[in-house]
């Protein structure tokens, strides 16, 4: 970094700045004692308080007036008062925020700013005014204690575990840092600001270094387009975390092979995944249906009376009613079409679950804005309903619910499979007899001694959780989506195995949301369901819910199998833990 050193001044040079110190030095005194008569504190308290109230009172007084249909123009002494008020209290803080000291700073001479300059207090070291990149105030470095590896990168001293160091950023990256630090600009705003995502997450991660005095030098920046997930995914970013994928398969569903990718950190599944993908495989494959498909959401409104509530109802149940709902519904979207409306009454509160289809999306901001369409739609027959909110949990939505266990909710999926006797010898290691009587004592009867809700299965929401990281899907969403019920039947004289999943709830699409990721994107890719179908839309996010649900189906296979055989805990010892030595790592 090139360092501008200032030149020495004469003799007649220095007597003139002395003269010119002196100076600055007495006019500084008289003005502190001017501004001691008067405490600061005091006089922003007042202006602050003077606009915030006369705003309030502007603001209300319209408000009424737009209600009484009175014109604005007419104001009367009191408000004439409160405007003159608001700009005086305004013209005063605007000058308290900066514009008086700037125009008081361009009025000094250049020899009078460096003199203002010269007159500051050394750093921590000799070296800190030739050396630009200077530590952080003491006021601040008092609030926000530094770790170690933060002063030495504000020292330029390399780290060799920081994955973006301190001497990478530029002098002005560097006052950004600072001033996300103190408070003085908003980690919110650093993309909006700067133009650059990249460079805002790498100021934040640095900033959040220092106030945390925690190092983050195992979480990555470089390799990731953060212009991707700006307004769509996630918000303030850090970096991203690095979530091994693998395969399972080739799932033979339907007459076609699918390579499943996995996203996961637990060890055993997808080698397990894998093995009933075989056992399926070599039996002949597995079948699907798709029994429903719609998206739902359920606002709650309030009525002066249960019977009003009723009549409401009523209205919207009548199928003379439907189509122009229907119509009003369908405008929010190409893809959104109406298929019906369910409704609950507690007390004077209706609770309306709305169905509809979505494409290829998983349709939760599409259904919203038909939904929204509808309640405006209502106020014209029903003006006494009062909307308390667009979704009032009778979806229901990231939660265990009966309404979804049976209604179903997004793709409703069966999905079945005949294992041959000898499959289940060979590969899966157990027998028929076992897996029947294991299904039913633990994924039926053992369920219901838990009070299970959906949970009729072995370990659904293993495989939806991996496919979904995987393929950008909500992983919040596996609550219902891994609702499922696993049956086994001896078939064939008890040779064979028929094993089946029902799952009424797999909530998907192959568009929007983290779909559109890189990573994600390729994982749909290799299923043959990246994007929107265009020639039938829904077909893609309907042939990924099928392929949910045989993965699910090899999964339960292989676990239920491994538990008869009583390998569990030997498997997960062989591929769930670390042969390495932890007391060698370097923490």
């Amino acid at each position: 970094m090139d360092v501008h050193r200032r030149p020495i001044p004469s003799s007649g040079e220095h007597r003139e700045t002395q003269k010119l110190k002196t100076t600055t030095t007495t006019t500084t005194d008289s003005k502190s004692q001017s501004q001691a008569l008067l405490p600061l504190y005091l006089t922003n308290a007042l202006f602050f308080g003077v606009f915030f109230s006369v705003a309030y009172f502007l603001l209300h007084r319209w408000r009424e007036k737009i209600r009484t249909a009175t014109p604005l123009h007419a104001v009367s002494p009191a408000e004439t008062a409160a405007i003159v008020s608001l700009v005086a209290s305004a013209v005063y803080l605007l000058g308290f925020f900066g514009v008086a000291s700037r125009a008081s700073l361009d009025e000094l001479s250049d020899d009078e700013i460096i003199l203002k300059e010269d007159s500051r207090a050394l750093g921590p070291c000799p070296a800190a005014l030739a050396d630009s990149s200077c530590l952080l105030p003491n006021k601040i470095q008092n609030q926000f204690p530094l770790s170690p590896k933060a002063i030495h990168s504000v020292t330029k001293e390399p780290q060799v575990d920081s994955p973006v160091p301190i001497s990478s950023f530029s002098d002005e990256d560097e006052e950004i840092v600072q001033a996300v630090v103190s408070g003085s600009i908003p980690s919110y705003s650093l993309e909006s600001r700067l133009g650059d995502t990249r460079r805002a997450t790498a100021i934040r991660h640095e900033v959040v270094q220092r106030l945390t005095s925690r190092s983050l030098s195992g979480l990555p920046l470089e390799g990731f387009n953060y212009d991707s997930i700006l307004g769509q995914c996630c918000e303030m970013p850090i970096g991203f975390v690095q979530i091994p994928v693998g395969v399972a398969g080739p799932l033979l569903l339907d007459g076609k092979e699918y390579t499943v990718p996995m996203a996961t950190t637990e060890g055993c599944l997808v080698a397990s995944t894998n093995r009933g993908c075989k056992a399926i495989h070599v039996s002949g494959g597995a079948s699907s249906v798709l029994l429903r498909d719609g998206m739902t959401r359920a606002p709650v409104v309030r009525l002066p009376s249960a019977q009003r509530a009723a009549q409401l109802k009523f209205f919207l149940e009548d199928p003379l009613n439907f189509d122009s709902l229907a119509v009003v519904f369908n405008k929010s979207s190409r893809f959104a079409r109406l298929q019906n409306i369910q409704c609950a009454i507690a007390g004077k509160n209706l609770y309306m679950r709305f169905r509809c289809s979505t494409g290829d999306a998983m349709g939760m901001n599409m259904v919203s804005k038909g939904v929204q369409n509808v309640l405006d739609f209502l106020q014209d027959d029903f003006p006494d309903m009062d909307v308390i909110g667009i979704s009032g949990n009778f979806c229901s939505d990231k939660k265990a619910a009966a309404v979804n266990w049976i209604e179903g909710r997004g793709k409703s999926v069966v999905c079945e499979a005949i294992i041959k006797e000898d499959v289940v010898k060979k590969v899966l290691k157990t027998s028929v007899e076992a897996l029947v009587e294991l299904n039913m004592l633990k994924n039926l009867t053992g369920s219901a001694m838990a009070g299970a809700l959906g949970g009729f299965n072995a370990h659904a929401s293993n495989i939806v959780s991996a496919i979904y990281i995987a393929t950008g899907q909500d992983p919040a969403q596996n609550v219902e989506s891994s609702h499922c019920i696993t049956m086994m039947e001896a078939i064939n004289d008890g040779k064979d195995l028929h094993v089946s999943v029902t799952m009424p709830s797999i909530e998907v699409g192959t568009v929007g949301g983290g779909t559109q990721l890189a990573s994600q994107s390729a994982c749909l890719n290799l299923l043959g369901v990246k994007g929107a179908n265009k020639e039938s839309p829904g077909a893609n996010s309907r042939l990924l819910a099928t392929i949910v649900a045989g993965s699910v189906l090899a999964g339960e296979l292989s676990l239920m199998s491994a538990i008869a055989a009583g390998q569990l805990v030997k498997s997960h010892m062989k591929y769930n833990r670390s042969s390495r030595d932890i007391s060698t790592i370097v923490q």
